[in-house]
C-alpha cells in the first residue's frame, strides 16, 4: 500500500528560505524574471519595506507562458541547488492574478491557526464510553 505525502504547506515568501530540503510547499509572489534556457524564474514580494525573492526551477512545469508582473502560486519542493541556493522545483506554476494578496495572507494565517487550534484539542480529546 503506498502511503501519499502530507499536504503542502502554505509558506509565505520570506519564510521560504526556512524549508527544509525535500519538504513540499505551497508560495506566491510577482514574476520578475525568467530565464528559459536555465529553466529558472524569480518570483518576487514585498513585505515590511524589504523585497524577498523566492528562485523557482521551472523545468516539470515547461513549456509555460510567463507573463511578467504577473502574480503567481507555485507548488513544489524544495532543492538546494549548488551555486544558487534554495530554490522552489515547481510541480504546478499558475498566474493567479488579480487575487487580493493581504486576503491570501490573512487565509494562511487563519489556516494555520486552525491547525494550530486542532493539534491543541486532537490531544485533549478522550473518548466516549464504549467507542473502540
Amino acid at each position: 500500500m503506498a502511503i501519499l505525502p502530507s499536504a503542502a504547506v502554505f509558506y509565505l515568501p520570506w519564510e521560504v528560505n526556512s524549508v527544509r530540503e525535500g519538504e513540499s510547499l505551497r508560495t506566491f509572489g510577482r514574476l520578475i524574471c525568467y530565464q528559459p534556457e536555465e529553466s529558472r524564474a524569480t518570483l518576487s514580494t514585498q513585505h515590511a519595506s524589504k523585497e524577498h525573492h523566492v528562485l523557482i526551477h521551472t523545468l516539470f512545469v515547461e513549456p509555460f507562458n510567463p507573463i511578467i508582473g504577473a502574480q503567481y502560486l507555485v507548488l513544489g519542493e524544495a532543492e538546494n541547488f549548488d551555486g544558487v541556493g534554495m530554490m522552489v522545483c515547481a510541480r504546478v506554476l499558475n498566474c493567479v492574478d488579480g487575487v487580493n494578496i493581504a486576503l491570501l495572507q490573512k487565509a494562511i494565517g487563519e489556516q494555520r491557526s486552525f491547525f494550530r487550534e486542532r493539534e491543541c484539542n486532537h490531544g485533549n480529546v478522550t473518548q466516549p464510553a464504549g467507542a473502540t
